[in-house]
């Protein structure tokens, strides 16, 4: 036994006591060497046996005087116990005999009680097992039938879906083939539109060519967003019978997943191989429906599926009639928008020769207006020099001494020939100013009638370009969708 915070071979917890020799004495060295003192809570044993309580001794706070270690109790360690107590006595022993030989006399009664109950019960419960196996064999062999017989139903109706899935696919394939067919021509009317946006000035004109070609995409545009339309029903529609479909198949493989656990179940005998032990599976409960109910669930499934191909087929007649008058409604408007165009461009082709006849005459006129301003210009060239002439004349004239500045009849009529002709000048250049602006009327004119003619040429380009783009459109059985 260990002493809590110190050690037994410590001195100051004393030498261990024997129970073969007496303690030895302390030795004054020990004494002296170190002084030995009282852990607080410290027990010590009084007595070698378990029961008896052991005091605490309290160690008294130090003084001045030195601690005296024979005050304490000596050191005493535990030893193991001398002698063992009975449990039993012999009474005790006879009376146990007794009990166990009652006992098994009684256990003996109610084994043979047993083994002759046990053997009637076992043949009783052979022939229930037996009838209750052929019963639930018999039941079987019904369930059985009663899958063949929706079986059959719901591969009939489901090769009935699938035909008409296929027809209603085939429809869809023509509404796809019939808008493929309306780009072209669509294109084209955008393209013709397009490319009228390149007429120049005022030929820029909402003519009938245009309101027709505007109508001609209108038209496209419906058409193709009434085949659009259809489309999109016949995709619901597809998706429709794809969940009756998928409803039917799914029920088809329930049933031939079930015909084949019950015809295997049907097939098991007490001497099959595949039997064995599934403890509590009578405990779980795992049904979903009842007879009526699982009949039931097969047969809405058929009525949906008759009730999908039913509008399958109403839906493939509105496609047909619907591709029929779009077809039609498309070609009617084709035509009438080749008219407009043939219309327009005589039209541009007219007024575009009486340009041309026009700027040959205002051509001529340029020509003699320039012989005018020519002529004008050198008659002002030659009015220069008699002017020159005068104004020297006077200049040196002014250069006179004195008295002889005088304002004599050669002055007055120099004066007056430079006024005159200072007039004439002014007179002629007005004039030929009057000459220079009319060169450039005529010049603007023309080139007005030469721009005019040249936007009626780029008009006439441009409209005979878009009929020769609408020189093709697709047939009546394209716009329909047969290829």
């Amino acid at each position: 036994m260990e002493f809590l915070g110190t050690t037994q071979v410590a001195s100051y917890c004393g030498t261990k006591k024997s129970c073969l020799f007496p303690d030895p004495a302390p030795t004054s060295t020990t004494k002296d060497s170190y002084q030995s003192y009282y852990l607080p809570g410290y027990r010590h044993l009084s007595s070698w046996r378990p029961s008896l309580l052991h005091k605490v001794i309290s160690v008294p706070p130090s003084s001045d005087e030195p601690y005296n270690p024979t005050g304490r109790p000596p050191t005493i360690l535990p030893t193991l116990r001398s002698a063992l107590h009975a449990r039993y006595s012999t009474r005790d022993w006879h009376r146990a005999n007794m009990v166990q030989l009652k006992g098994s006399e009684t256990s003996r009664y109610w084994a043979g009680r047993l083994n002759t109950d046990s053997v009637r019960l076992m043949q009783d419960k052979d022939q229930l097992i037996y009838q209750m196996q052929e019963d639930s064999r018999r039941n079987l062999g019904e369930r059985i039938s009663n899958i063949d017989f929706w079986r059959s139903e719901l591969v009939y109706e489901l090769e009935c879906l699938l035909r008409e899935t296929q027809a209603l696919e085939t429809a869809k394939k023509r509404l796809e083939c019939a808008a493929d067919e309306m780009q072209g021509p669509l294109k084209t009317a955008l393209e013709c539109l397009y490319y009228r946006e390149k007429r120049k000035g005022i030929d820029l004109v909402h003519d009938d060519v245009e309101k027709n070609l505007i109508k001609e995409v209108d038209v496209f545009k419906d058409c193709q967003e009434i085949l659009a339309k259809l489309a999109q029903r016949i995709n619901h529609q597809l998706g429709i019978n794809r969940d009756a479909q998928h409803a039917l198949e799914q029920d088809l493989s329930d049933k031939n997943s079930a015909h084949f656990i019950d015809e295997k179940c049907f097939n098991l005998r007490n001497t099959s191989d595949s039997i064995n032990f599934y403890h509590g599976v009578e405990k779980v409960d795992g049904t979903v429906s009842v007879p009526v109910t699982w009949a039931k669930f097969s047969e809405d499934n058929i009525r949906c599926s008759q009730h999908a191909r039913a509008n399958s087929v109403k839906l493939r007649e509105d496609t047909e009639v619907g591709l029929e008058s779009t077809s039609e409604e498309m070609w009617n408007q084709f035509v009438s928008t080749n008219l407009a165009f043939n219309n327009r461009i005589a039209e541009v082709a007219n007024a575009k020769n009486k340009l041309q006849a026009q700027l040959a005459k205002v051509l001529q006129e340029i020509f003699q207006t320039e012989d005018t301003i020519m002529l004008l210009e050198r008659s002002i060239m030659a009015k220069e020099y008699p002017l020159k002439v005068a104004q020297t004349r006077l200049e040196t004239r002014t250069k006179r001494p004195n008295t002889e500045l005088c304002r004599d009849e050669p002055q007055y009529q120099l004066v007056t020939e430079v006024y005159t002709i200072d007039d004439t000048l002014q007179t002629l250049k007005k004039r030929l100013q009057e000459a220079r602006d009319t060169l450039q009327m005529l010049l603007a004119n023309k080139s007005k009638l030469e721009h005019d003619i040249s936007v009626k040429a780029n008009s006439f380009f441009i409209d005979k370009k878009c009929m020769d783009m609408r020189k093709t459109f697709p047939s009546t059985p394209r716009l329909i969708g047969y290829t």
